[in-house]
């Protein structure tokens, strides 16, 4: 009976070549199968499309019960195992790097349609991260869809030469050599699409190859590809075909030339799935689900991070999200160096007229960067490890013009450099940013040795030798190539720099373009990746406002991808949920057209934890916040039903106070303009929303202090000591603004709860107040001391220095026992005063040269 099942059962794997499970299944039934092998049959596939959809990584939200047909790579198959043969040349452990893509591309492959079913057209994502392996996620899924049958893919590739012909570069290398004879290409290198008098020589039923086609998103590419597929409609009807859309968010959505295009090209196509790709989903995630569009309605997959990849969070740190104990996320390391906003107009015109005749300076910290650049390229001479390229990044504008005006004053600086190679006082500047820079970053917290000056000195005739200076942009021709040869350059662009592209040995960054939008600023981070054997090296020159800009864009991709984890678990889809998006004061999510169908979500604070963390320094406006929270005391301690005194512990607690008292005290209190989801209005709506059903009419009001700090006083006989809490280290920060990142602890949110509160989780405190108090709310004041010096250890910290002290506010709202109340708000920041470049399309409907 098992050789029979066996048998069968092999019978079975053959006919899913050619048929969707359920159509196998019948095959089989019609052969005079027995119906207990068929059931056993039915069970097995089942048991391994389990396994498929279960998979711990990646996660994923599915439209419906779609037909797990895909269970895996097959024996027989040809272009997944040459891809492993690959990496493990280039040195892939099997474990669990290569075990890790190898499920991760399985997931999105076993949610395409069968190649055999008679029509289909899919539309998903994939959200990975910058830098992150996406193309070669992308390039297994295509070999595993060739492994079972698909015919044609066209991989749309960006918008500039650069990335398309990277991209064509690598598909050839791990798709096309390995297995010549099962692949057609109707692209090459160095040619985009150009059509051919002969469909049917490539979909005709006598040619067995799959065909490749990678293409720029330019519209008199993608027209021509188009109008040639509408002639081979003929040829067509028996044509799987898979469009990958790397960089998915850029030129795909709401665009009058490329969208349509994109969907014609599909129309063409009876059976075709197509899957986007991009570490910046926000205007994928915000199209009109009910239009005949591309917004992703059939499933949203979101790749895990790899191991030692370095992406926002890591570089930048972030806030916390609802329910996480604030004390447990990162600052992220100190490898962010501050560019003062005065220097900003010496490496970037401040206006449009102002590009002609424009001469950049080259500052402190140009110069600071330039030269840390030299010894990070010669210390990884020293290593004699990791990638042998060597890049350093600037990027102040989108403008040509700008870049070119660098090569000038760049080169000069580095034939400066290497005529004062016998120059002690040279050398010893050098001997003191290398010391300063390896101190602030120990090579040993990454698992390297640091290298010493004298070893790195010797190396450094060498790297000035070989160091280039490259514009790489759209009119340049002067561009990257790691194609041959070790390469050492400080490449100077824009556009051409800011997207797909990977910068190879990127080390250090001078970062200062102005940007409008989520997407664009992510995009630019091409500082994002892997950086085997100098990841103590990377460092980043940026202004302090772009470095919260990207520690909030942090804070956005953490909370975006909770989200899809949280509606996988809760059997939702992509037409049942839309993934919130949190908004900046001076950020958009995406381009305004790309917004247009988007809607407000309704927020609620319905089992959250709001605290601040963003406060002004100057006098005026901290004894304004003093003077409420004083209020606020006194208010409480003349109507509270139990005040708690805990005088070792710094703490008291007025039980049962009126929320009029707490809407009085937010009526009052001034929340930094920079603190959206800090907005008193907002609040307070809230609030009187759930008193009108009963709820919230009544809060625990608790100061927390330390009981080791100076006295500070709320009213007579209500005294608790100063908190400490440092604000982030800016190198010019602005004297009147601090973002200390976290004021309240997991323990404070149970500061009024009873019992042995110390070992519960986030989760467990709020379950506690769910039974103990679900209709009460807590508000928390903290005095903080103007000072604020922090411990030698937070090195990522600088004192508090205010102009008098500091009050922080934490509210906690308990979870609703019978639905919520929502309260909506659109937050628009005010760009009119503010020079943003923005990404320049006119590449998308120009001639193909682009």
């Amino acid at each position: 009976m098992t050789d029979e099942f066996d048998g069968m059962y092999e019978t079975f794997k053959a006919l899913l070549d050619a048929f969707p499970p359920t159509e196998a299944v019948k095959r089989l039934e019609v052969l005079g199968v027995s119906p207990e092998i068929v059931q056993e049959i039915r069970e097995r596939h089942e048991q391994q499309t389990i396994r498929i959809k279960e998979l711990e990584e990646p996660h994923a939200v599915v439209l419906g019960n779609r037909d797990t047909w895909y269970t895996g790579p097959q024996d027989k198959d040809k272009c997944w195992p040459a891809i492993v043969d690959l990496l493990r040349k280039d040195g892939w452990p099997v474990e669990p790097a290569i075990r890790n893509l190898d499920d991760s591309s399985t997931r999105v492959v076993s949610l395409l349609n069968h190649p055999k079913e008679k029509s289909f057209s899919t539309r998903g994502l994939v959200v990975g991260y910058v830098q992150s392996g996406k193309t070669t996620n992308f390039t297994s899924v295509m070999a595993k869809a060739a492994d079972r049958g698909y015919k044609l893919f066209i991989v749309l590739a960006g918008i500039h030469n650069g990335l398309r012909r990277q991209t064509q570069a690598r598909l050839v290398q791990q798709l096309v050599e390995p297995n010549p004879s099962l692949w057609s290409q109707l692209t090459g290198l160095d040619k985009d699409f150009t059509p051919t008098e002969n469909p049917a020589s490539y979909f005709g039923k006598s040619n067995k190859t799959h065909v490749l086609c990678v293409v720029k998103k330019n519209a008199t590419v993608l027209r021509k590809l188009a109008q040639w597929l509408e002639k081979a409609a003929d040829y067509l009807q028996d044509c799987p075909a898979l469009i990958i859309d790397d960089e998915a968010d850029q030129a795909t959505v709401a665009t009058k030339s490329i969208n349509p295009l994109i969907l014609s090209i599909m129309s063409s196509l009876p059976r075709s799935a197509y899957v986007g790709y991009t570490a910046s989903p926000f205007a994928n995630l915000l199209i009109d689900p009910s239009a005949q569009d591309l917004y992703p309605r059939d499933f949203v997959v979101n790749l895990p991070k790899p191991e030692g990849h370095f992406g926002t969070e890591v570089l930048f740190g972030r806030y916390a999200l609802d329910g996480e104990d604030p004390e447990q996320v990162d600052d992220g390391h100190d490898m962010i160096r501050s560019v003062p906003e005065d220097d900003v107009a010496c490496v970037r015109p401040e206006s449009r007229a102002d590009v002609e005749g424009f001469e950049p300076v080259i500052t402190d910290t140009l110069r600071r960067a330039v030269e840390y650049f030299l010894l990070v390229t010669a210390a990884r001479r020293v290593r004699r490890e990791g990638n042998p390229h060597s890049t350093m990044l600037i990027h102040t504008s989108v403008n040509t013009a700008v870049h070119n005006s660098f090569k000038r004053p760049l080169q000069h600086l580095l034939n400066r450099a290497a005529g004062s190679l016998a120059d002690d006082r040279f050398l010893s500047r050098l001997r003191g940013l290398w010391e300063e820079e390896t101190a602030r970053v120990p090579a040993e917290e990454f698992g390297e040795k640091k290298v010493a000056f004298e070893d790195l000195a010797h190396e450094l005739p060498g790297v000035l030798r070989s160091c280039r200076i490259i514009m790489d942009n759209s009119s340049s021709e002067d561009r990257l190539d790691y194609e041959n040869g070790p390469v050492v350059a400080i490449a100077v662009g824009g556009n051409t720099l800011s997207r797909g592209l990977t910068l190879e040995g990127l080390s250090v960054s001078y970062f200062v373009r102005a940007v409008s939008a989520y997407d664009t600023l992510l995009q630019m981070g091409r500082w994002f990746g892997f950086r085997n054997g100098y990841a103590d090296l990377p460092r980043i020159w940026m202004t302090d406002e772009l470095a919260e800009w990207f520690r909030h864009l942090a804070t956005v991709e953490t909370e975006m991808r909770r989200d899809i984890d949280i509606y996988m678990t809760e059997a939702e889809t992509p037409l049942t949920f839309a993934v919130r998006l949190r908004t900046h004061p001076a950020l958009r999510v995406t381009a305004a057209a790309k917004m247009r169908d988007a809607v407000t979500a309704a927020s609620s604070y319905g089992g959250k934890r709001v605290q601040t963390h963003y406060f002004r320094t100057d006098a005026d406006w901290l004894r304004g916040n003093t003077a409420a929270a004083r209020a606020l005391v006194a208010a409480s301690r003349s109507v509270a039903v139990r005040i708690e005194e805990r005088s070792s512990e710094g703490r008291y607690i007025f039980r049962d106070v009126p929320h009029g008292a707490v809407t009085d005290f937010l009526s009052a209190y001034k929340f930094h303009e920079k603190s959206p989801e800090n907005d008193a209005d907002l609040i307070t709506g809230y609030i009187q929303k759930r008193v009108a059903v009963g709820s919230l009419r009544r809060w625990n009001v608790a100061i927390v202090g330390n009981p080791a700090g100076e006295p500070f006083g709320f009213a007579p006989g209500v005294s608790v000591g100063l908190n400490t809490r440092a604000r982030l280290a800016l190198r010019n920060p602005d004297p009147y603004f601090a973002d200390i990142k976290t004021l309240m602890s997991r323990r404070d949110a149970a500061v009024d709860l009873d019992g042995d509160t110390a070992k519960l989780t986030e989760k467990g405190i709020m379950d506690k107040r769910r039974e103990m108090l679900p209709d009460t709310g807590l508000l928390v004041l903290y005095p903080i001391d103007k000072v604020s010096t922090p411990s030698a250890a937070k090195t990522a910290r600088a004192p508090l220095n205010a102009e008098d002290h500091v009050i922080g506010v934490g509210l906690v709202f308990p979870e609703p026992q019978h639905g919520d109340s929502t309260v909506e708000k659109y937050i628009s920041a005010n760009l009119s005063g503010v020079r943003i470049e923005d990404e320049d399309f006119s590449l998308l409907v120009e001639g193909e040269d682009a």
